[in-house]
């Protein structure tokens, strides 16, 4: 099938996993391609955690940005999110098994490489295609991620909990969740954003399970730009990470982690890194 209209993400499409799971993914074509540009490979959009493509890439401008500077693009669904499949065994969202899919909708649109673009979560999963296959990943761009993961620090029996009571409040049927622990906002943040994406519970508590301590590591020599808001504590320790990896790296001023997403400087700086 063929993309959709420039500037305009198209019908969800899917392929299948390794494991039988299917992954929705659409395209938008170029929207007037120079013949260097046109050259180029598409750029593959990977979402954060209780997100989508649409929600993230579609919404923020990332989808126009890039057709309008000449680039396919395509935004995939991470398992348990979207229009994906969404399995209930933590191990079936394991980065490697991610990053397996994300190589099933390259095969899916007939692209032997692509650049990559990941945020947050996505980064990570992203990171793991270009360990699997790197030569399909010409060049990643890696926002919003650092080198510790965030659910790595989290007890799961509480997130659990946490995850119920958000549930039930907004059901009207459970007490306010508003107290607790610092650790306790942050999960709350997190699972309740997800939440009201109209994600499974018990599937975003495989994922979190199943990516807890995934490694933030690229292949040697892989050209890679990292990106951070200024007031975003998720991707701390990402300048360092850049300058141990011979990377670039931009923090972006005033921005959290939601809206580092919205910066029209990382998007300039995206279409210019990836060519």
């Amino acid at each position: 099938m063929s993309p959709a209209l420039p500037g305009a993400a198209g019908p969800a499409l899917h392929a299948e996993a390794e494991d039988g799971a299917l992954i929705a993914y659409r395209r938008a074509s170029a929207a007037a391609p120079s013949d260097g540009v046109a050259a180029l490979p598409p750029v593959l959009f990977v979402h954060g955690f209780g997100a989508d493509g649409a929600i993230t890439w579609q919404g923020t401008g990332w989808v126009e940005a890039l057709t309008r500077a000449g680039r396919e693009v395509v935004t995939v669904d991470l398992r348990g999110h979207g229009d994906s499949d969404a399995p209930l065994e933590p191990a079936a969202y394991r980065a490697e098994v991610q990053g397996a899919d994300l190589a099933a909708v390259l095969d899916s649109i007939g692209a032997g490489r692509a650049d990559v673009v990941g945020y947050s979560l996505g980064s990570r999963i992203a990171a793991a295609l270009a360990r699997r296959e790197p030569s399909r990943v010409r060049r990643i761009v890696i926002g919003g991620a650092g080198p510790q993961e965030l659910f790595a620090s989290w007890d799961l029996v509480r997130a659990r909990q946490l995850l119920l009571d958000a549930e039930a409040e907004r059901a009207g049927a459970g007490p306010d969740a508003s107290a607790g622990t610092p650790e306790d906002a942050v999960m709350r943040a997190v699972l309740g954003t997800a939440l009201r994406s109209g994600a499974d519970p018990e599937a975003l508590l495989a994922c979190v399970e199943g990516v807890a301590g995934a490694p933030l590591e690229l292949p040697p020599g892989l050209p890679a730009m990292l990106v951070a808001g200024a007031l975003d504590p998720v991707p701390r320790g990402a300048a360092e990470l850049a300058r141990e990896w011979g990377a670039e790296y931009l923090e972006i001023p005033g921005r959290d982690h939601v809206s580092t997403l919205t910066s029209r400087t990382f998007k300039d700086a995206a279409i210019r890194f990836l060519g």
